[in-house]
């Protein structure tokens, strides 16, 4: 039974949510206010949580952003009644995996929730013969989920990790936008989705400290897809 964890300061909204997922079977754990979680998320075993973006004291964000340097790698989902694309992006940015706009319908908060649960479940799940990836700098274990770079251990989430192993198992060559998002996430790609690809690429830049105009590793080959070199 999976676990998930709702954060949201509006009381009736988390309750009905709690609702919905327990008719689905899931153990849910759920928390008020964001300094609750941080105290008790080290006792916690969460395979997913929806976070409310607009909370007093720390906004859903921040706590994002906590959770994630923290070393959390399950998958968040943000409940926000934010609507401009830069919010959008930059929760994606901080580590999110996807987003529902308030009001929502709780069927399509469910739907995603289920969503991100199965991509986590069949990337588990899935046996590869090359488990450790060795190159340029680059180690990356799909055992242990660890990646080092330059000897350092680097942090990623669940999506950062899954499109860089892809990346890396497919060195050399061009991994298209359409085949990165449906073998990543699991979905069907849509034209709108190759925003969602931009940011999580971008994040793993970031974090390999590679955000040059020509980066070294990961490449853009424009209007198709990505790619890094042997």
């Amino acid at each position: 039974m999976s676990k998930i964890l709702i954060v949201d300061d509006e009381k009736e909204i988390a309750d009905l949510v709690e609702i919905y997922l327990q008719n689905e079977n899931y153990n849910v754990i759920k928390y008020y206010s964001s300094k609750e979680v941080l105290n008790n998320i080290n006792n916690l075993d969460i395979d997913l949580a929806i976070l409310d973006v607009m909370m007093p004291e720390m906004d859903g964000f921040a706590l994002c952003k906590e959770l994630r340097d923290l070393g959390h790698t399950f998958p968040i989902i943000f409940a926000t009644a934010k609507v401009e694309d830069i919010d959008k992006i930059n929760g994606l940015t901080i580590g999110a995996d996807d987003y529902v706009t308030k009001p929502f319908q709780p069927l399509e908060l469910i739907a995603r929730v289920k969503a991100q649960l199965r991509r986590c479940q069949k990337y588990d799940n899935s046996k590869r013969r090359e488990n450790i990836i060795d190159f340029r700098g680059i180690l990356i274990n799909d055992d242990t989920h660890e990646f080092f770079f330059n000897e350092k251990k680097v942090n990623l989430t669940k999506i950062e990790f899954s499109i860089l192993w892809l990346l890396c198992e497919n060195r050399g060559n061009v991994i298209k936008n359409d085949e990165l998002f449906e073998k990543v996430w699991g979905e069907k790609y849509f034209e709108k989705d190759n925003n969602t690809i931009m940011v999580h690429i971008r994040h793993l830049r970031e974090k390999m400290n590679d955000t040059g105009k020509n980066p070294k590793y990961i490449k853009t080959v424009y209007g198709v897809g990505y790619k890094i070199e042997k």
